[in-house]
């Protein structure tokens, strides 16, 4: 048996780009002839091979699930004979590399009475079968990729089974299954022939190499399937949080069509009395591409797993993000990702590596709610006179957040802290519901989507700031429009007062963020 390695880097989002192969010698069993694991051609051979369970088992060393792994591979043979299968170091985008089991070959998609040989490559993780394939087109130099609802534009495959994958129920027989059913509904590729005659055969034709990256093929634009100017949000989750931010959303009119993606299973979510009285412009679906050209994404989903430390908790909200993330990003490429999922730091950063989006359209709820209340405390509630200035919470949302003002000196330093400690107080009584963060998600959006350029304390990438020198996420003053953050206001506390609980707050998170398994 002969394994072909080669390294592969994400060229883009989602790309994977190869490097100089490096053969390692090749070791074959008892009457098994070199070649791959898998009955069927490799490099034209034309030749009969057993699957070679053993030398897959010795391969996979380093599987988790190593057996489980094996068994359905076996089953992929039965159904998919023609599959070669090589070990690569695949480069993720956050320059971390892993040697994973990647199989090539074509399915069979019939499309407008003809059929055709799709070229595909899976990428098998170590955490397999509890977690889902990578999934990519591979096509020739001659084929241009249809970007649509299920293929973006580097070839990477979005399907609702694997947004959905859960083991056991879920195997990537039923995945190619269901790969070769959304296929004949939109082909994902198409040539550039003089005649139909070419276009067929570069189609049917099996690549036997993958060209030098695919991020610079061409494909069709499939934004102007849509009208850009439509105001259109997305709430991810149909828990109470996801119900109160879409009902805040829709009672401000902010949305000319809000999707509300229930992630549940059955009728388990709580979005069945939504579409029992029908709110105007409400869409709920649980397929994530009916989020498609979303200004606005709102995450508000959280795995309710069994796990027992908090680390593990936070792992769980981090593996459900990692199959939502990416395909979200992909159906609204050009939105702001706003994150009420908990912990809201944690999660901002996470959403941020995932998505690949740039920091600014990347924001967490943070102390939003909190700043409001304090500022309506004092102003309403204790009747102060600021003249102008305003308070804001910023940092870690719970007991480490801090409380600076901003805007000019009219107060002493002394009136000013007392003031903050009898608002601090009265703050702390007032318990945060799911309805009063949907009111604040909303106000947020309000301000994304209409380009308000108001200030909001969110969750922001702090590095730069009060001397943090690491990626974390934290709430500070900033200035929210169509692009997220435009700009981080400056507060008027004395810098060393503040910076040494942030500095706190941001080593406590990113100790964590190096523990979780992006």
């Amino acid at each position: 048996m002969r394994v072909e390695f080669s390294v592969w880097k994400e060229a883009g989002p989602w790309t994977a780009r190869k490097f100089g192969p490096q053969r390692l010698p090749s070791c074959s069993k008892s009457g098994t002839r070199p070649g791959g694991w898998g009955r069927g051609t490799w490099l034209g051979t034309g030749l009969e091979m057993e699957f070679d369970c053993e030398g897959l088992r010795r391969l996979l060393g380093k599987y988790k699930f190593r057996d489980l792994t094996v068994e359905e591979l076996k089953n992929v043979n039965v159904f998919f004979p023609h599959f070669k299968y090589s070990m690569d170091t695949y480069v993720f985008k956050d320059s971390s590399q892993k040697d994973l089991l990647n199989f090539t070959g074509t399915i069979p998609v019939m499309y407008q009475g003809n059929t055709y040989n799709i070229p595909i490559r899976f990428w098998i993780l170590d955490s397999h079968p509890f977690a889902p394939p990578i999934c990519f087109l591979k096509p020739t130099a001659n084929m241009e990729i249809s970007v649509g609802k299920h293929v973006d534009a580097q070839g990477r495959i979005y399907l609702p089974y694997l947004q959905n994958w859960s083991h056991p129920k879920s195997v990537i027989v039923g995945l190619i299954k269901e790969m070769i059913a959304k296929f004949q509904e939109e082909l994902p590729l198409y040539s550039l022939p003089s005649s139909d005659e070419a276009r067929q055969v570069d189609l049917l034709a099996y690549i036997a190499k993958i060209t030098e990256g695919v991020s610079g093929i061409n494909s069709k634009s499939w934004a102007n399937h849509e009208n850009k100017t439509v105001n259109k949000v997305t709430v991810v989750g149909g828990g109470e949080l996801g119900i109160a931010c879409t009902l805040a959303i829709s009672a401000k009119g902010i949305a000319d069509r809000l999707v509300l993606l229930d992630l549940s299973e059955g009728t388990k979510g709580a979005t069945m009395d939504l579409e029992i009285f029908n709110l105007p412009n409400v869409e709920i679906s649980k397929d994530l591409s009916a989020s498609a050209h979303s200004k606005v994404v709102i995450f508000t989903v959280n795995s309710l797993g069994s796990s027992q430390s908090y680390l593990d908790v936070v792992q769980s909200n981090v593996d459900m993000f990692r199959a939502l993330v990416p395909a979200l990003g992909h159906y609204s490429q050009h939105s702001v990702l706003l994150i009420a999922s908990q912990p809201v730091e944690i999660m901002t950063y996470v959403t941020w590596k995932l998505s690949a989006f740039p920091a600014n359209r990347v924001i967490g709820i943070g102390c939003n709610l909190d700043s409001q209340r304090l500022q309506y405390i004092i102003t309403n509630v204790l009747k102060a006179q600021t003249s102008g200035k305003e308070v804001w919470v910023i940092g870690e949302q719970g007991e480490d957040k801090v409380l600076t003002w901003s805007g000019q000196e009219v107060m002493s330093h002394t009136s000013e802290v007392q003031l903050s400690n009898r608002a601090m107080e009265l703050l702390r009584v007032k318990s945060q519901r799911s309805w009063s963060v949907g009111l604040s998600v909303a106000d947020m959006v309000d301000s994304i989507v209409n380009n308000k350029k108001k200030v909001h304390s969110v969750s922001t990438l702090a590095k730069g700031y009060y001397d943090i020198d690491s990626e974390v996420f934290l709430s500070l003053p900033c200035i929210l429009g169509i692009s997220g953050v435009s700009e981080v206001i400056k507060t008027t506390l004395k810098e060393d007062t503040v910076s040494e609980k942030l500095q706190s707050s941001a080593s406590s998170i990113h100790g964590l963020q190096l523990q979780l398994k992006l």
